[in-house]
Parts: C-alpha cells; structure tokens; sequence
C-alpha cells in the first residue's frame, strides 16, 4: 500500500519513468526517467508517515530540473519514521553545509496528523544545484543548546507543558539553555487522530544537530502512555545520540554519505557516531551503484575523550553534475 504510494510519488517528480508491476505485487520493473520537479501534491498512504517520503525526496530534490514544491499529505509524526519535525531540524542544515540553501529550502507543516487516520499537511521546498561542495565535517564541537517541540493534537493542550516540564527535568542537569515549544493546533489543522509527542534537538557550537523523537501510542492501538513518561523517555533518548555523538545524527547518515558520493571530485570526510544498520546497508548501495568505496577510520573514545565509538568516513566525490539545470 505505502510503496505503491511511493512509486506513484517518484512517477511524479519524474518525466518518463516507466514502471511495470506484476499481478502478484512481487516483481517491479522501473526505468528511471529525468528528474523534472516543480510544484506538486501528494497524498501519503497512511500507513507510513510523510518522513518515509520526505526522505528520499532530501536525497533527490537538489537535482531536479525545476525547484521541487510539493505538498505531501498524511501522518507527520509516528513511531516507526523519522518525523517531518525531525527532518526539518537536522536534514536542512546537512544540506546548507553542501551548498543548497537559499530562502526556497523549507518544510513547513500546514497541519499535523497522527496515526492511523492522519490528516497532516506540509510543505517541501528545495532549490536546484548544478554541483554540490565537498565537505569536512570532523569536529562535532560542544553542545551549547538544546530546542525541541512538544506537540498535541486532539487531546488536552496541557499534555504538552506535562512533557516539557518532564524533559527539562533530566535535561537541566546537563544544560542551562533549554527551550521546547508547545504546539498545539485545533480545529482543521489538527489532523484526524488525536496523540502528542516531543522532538528534542541538540545544537553544537561547530553546526551538528542531534535529534530525539518519540511519539504518543496511535488511538487504539497498545496501552496509553503518559505524557510525563513520554518526556523523560525523549530525554534519554537524546543523551543517547549525544553518546554516540558525531558530525551527523543516526537519522541523516545515509544522506550526508549520498551527498559526499555525489560532491566533486574532491575528497569529503565526515566523523559519524556508529553506523547504524540501514547506513550499512546504503553503503553496499553506493557501491553497486556508484563503485565508491569509503574509508572508514575507527576513532575510539578515548581518543575523541567522549561518548562511544566514532568512524570517520572519507570518500572522493565521483563529480556528478545536474545536466538537466536549466541555464539562466
């Protein structure tokens, strides 16, 4: 259900794909066409959130012919992808640091919708580069603040100052500068399911963002969970990526080492926490695709005098330029 719904997404953002499934729903023949872009809308099968999207769509947008703008309609926030909160906390910023940015990179969420129903609305803007800057990304730098969001929908708007006053909790210990927005929406803007959740991001002083997300049970579907517990749970959770720590949080790995394959001809280096298993898996992909081999250098802590194990991947670009930009 959810990958017809992304085929039908990629048949979209594309001019002359061709796509053939058989009856049993097993086999699929694709054929890539030109990434075309432009303004477009999208409804989301319900049964994933929009980051499953949204992620694939961060890796291809900047090559676009035209500047992507679509509008994607489903969950925003559920338990099992990153959500769009997350996405557009620490996915933008990645890719500033390889040269796309400009005032027509945004994600801006119109309406939330929470698991099953959904109902959520954003807003997915990226500019089109021609070629992309190499990167050295090594120092992750000391954590000087932490922001978050605490969100509810359908339910009562206190459940969000609960979770707040929760994280803070464990998270002032650590840390004077400490703000989490309460978003509450209402009415049309508040999906089709009622639940809340918290999405906490922590900012160096060299640029790294490290996120932690966790999301409230979907209605009707395991026990109810408490706000307070939510919070807490939040926290731990983002003390954890802090342990693993790194130039790029667990979510965006996969992106950062697709963008350095596809930067100049010029070596890139990034220092990640460790790799966790979907990043292990996309760089087999890279090398059936690209035939790029990464370095991969072990750092042990006690050489970087914090957290866990650190890798740092180096690779030299393989030069790939947008052929289809328009020229102005």
């Amino acid at each position: 259900d959810f990958e017809a719904s992304f085929i039908r997404l990629i048949d979209k953002v594309t001019n002359g794909s061709r796509i053939e499934i058989n009856q049993t729903g097993t086999t699929l023949y694709y054929q890539p066409g030109l990434l075309h872009g432009g303004s477009l809308e999208h409804d989301c099968s319900p049964s994933r959130s929009i980051g499953y999207y949204l992620e694939s769509l961060l890796c291809l947008a900047p090559f676009m012919k035209h500047p992507l703008k679509i509008v994607l309609r489903g969950v925003t926030n559920d338990q099992v992808d990153p959500s769009v909160d997350v996405l557009k906390a620490t996915a933008l910023p990645l890719l500033k640091k390889f040269g796309i940015d400009g005032e027509s990179l945004e994600i801006k969420i119109n309406r939330r919708g929470m698991p099953p129903k959904g109902g959520g609305e954003i807003l997915f803007a990226c500019p089109v580069r021609k070629v992309l800057q190499p990167i050295q990304f090594t120092d992750p730098g000391k954590i000087k603040r932490i922001r978050g969001t605490a969100y509810s929908v359908r339910v009562s708007p206190q459940m969000a100052n609960r979770m707040v006053e929760s994280a803070r909790s464990i998270l002032n210990k650590f840390l004077p500068d400490i703000y989490i927005y309460t978003d509450h929406m209402k009415g049309v803007s508040s999906g089709k399911s009622p639940g809340f959740g918290l999405c906490l991001t922590a900012e160096t002083i060299n640029g790294t963002i490290l996120s932690a997300e966790l999301a409230s049970n979907p209605q009707g579907q395991g026990a109810a969970v408490l706000p307070e517990e939510l919070g807490q749970n939040c926290a731990k959770l983002l003390l954890e990526e802090v342990y693993r720590g790194g130039c790029v949080d667990s979510t965006n790995q996969s992106l950062a080492l697709l963008l350095m394959t596809l930067g100049q001809r010029d070596v890139s280096k990034v220092l990640l926490g460790p790799l966790s298993p979907y990043t292990i898996e996309f760089l087999r992909h890279l090398r059936s695709f690209f035939q790029i081999m990464f370095k991969i250098e072990t750092k042990t802590p006690e050489e970087e005098h914090m957290g866990g194990e650190k890798v740092l991947m180096t690779c030299v670009g393989i030069g790939f330029s947008n052929l289809s930009k328009t020229l102005r």
